[in-house]
């Protein structure tokens, strides 16, 4: 019995220590799981706080992008209107430039006139205009063109009609004196039937009467102060106008576009 009971102990203790054994591996197991996990804990914080920073930069970078495509699409409105703007400064500078070849043409086909005296070419208000003083064309208060006058009007458009693509306006203006007859009671009439006569002495040297036209303007438009005798000679004039074509001036076609919305 003696020797059973020692062995039960030995038994007793072997199993003790076989508990034990086993009761401290899981502890170590559990505090290595503890441990991982708070591993993994970290971690995950970890790539939380890296997750929050990524989203940081990401909208970062998106209000970047954003101001870039803002910029760039700015940057290409500005660059869009200084082409059109650069556009219509050449198209300007074209138009000016025609403007005066046209009148130095014009002054190259009237030299031989201008030289004699019968006649000057001017820029007035923007026009090319051939001006010739009726002192040379009719007699006072006469509306009828001296032999000399048709002579001086035939030349003028003999040349004029070289320029098939031009249209005319021929404008009587007077001096302020004014007259009072039963066939002109003002200045209006006599500057009026002198213009017309004009118009057609020239449809009757071939001109095509759809290429002119006639204007009186009395008195109102001087070209000098009627001041003198030599003033008011000045201002008796005819003016032929070399008609602009509006539509090769710039801004036409947007003028044309908003007259058919209209």
């Amino acid at each position: 019995m003696l020797s059973q009971l020692d062995t039960t102990k030995q038994d007793l203790v072997t199993a003790q220590q076989q508990l034990q054994a086993e009761t401290d591996a899981r502890a170590a197991e559990r505090a290595a799981a503890q441990a991982e996990s708070r591993d993994l804990q970290q971690q995950i914080a970890e790539l939380q706080a890296r997750l929050v920073h990524a989203e940081e930069v990401r909208a970062d970078l998106e209000g970047r992008l954003a101001k870039v495509i803002k910029d760039r699409s700015s940057l290409e409105g500005s660059v869009a209107e200084m082409q059109k703007a650069l556009f219509e400064l050449q198209k300007r500078k074209l138009a000016a430039e025609q403007r005066i070849a046209a009148y130095n043409d014009l002054l190259a086909r009237f030299r031989p006139l201008i030289d004699s005296g019968k006649l000057q070419v001017k820029i007035i208000d923007g026009r090319m205009v051939v001006q010739l003083r009726t002192d040379i064309l009719f007699a006072s208060g006469s509306a009828e063109l001296s032999e000399a006058g048709v002579t001086a009007i035939r030349e003028v458009a003999a040349i004029l009609i070289e320029l098939p693509t031009k249209r005319f306006q021929i404008e009587g203006h007077t001096d302020d004196v004014p007259i009072k007859t039963a066939r002109f009671p003002s200045n209006w009439e006599l500057a009026s039937a002198r213009a017309i006569r004009v118009v057609t002495t020239m449809i009757a040297a071939g001109m095509p009467a759809v290429r002119v036209s006639a204007a009186g303007y009395a008195e109102t438009r001087p070209a000098t102060p009627n001041t003198s005798d030599e003033a008011r000679a000045a201002n008796r004039r005819i003016e032929i106008v070399v008609v602009p074509d509006l539509s090769e001036l710039p801004g036409a076609e947007e003028l044309e576009a908003l007259a058919g919305k209209a």
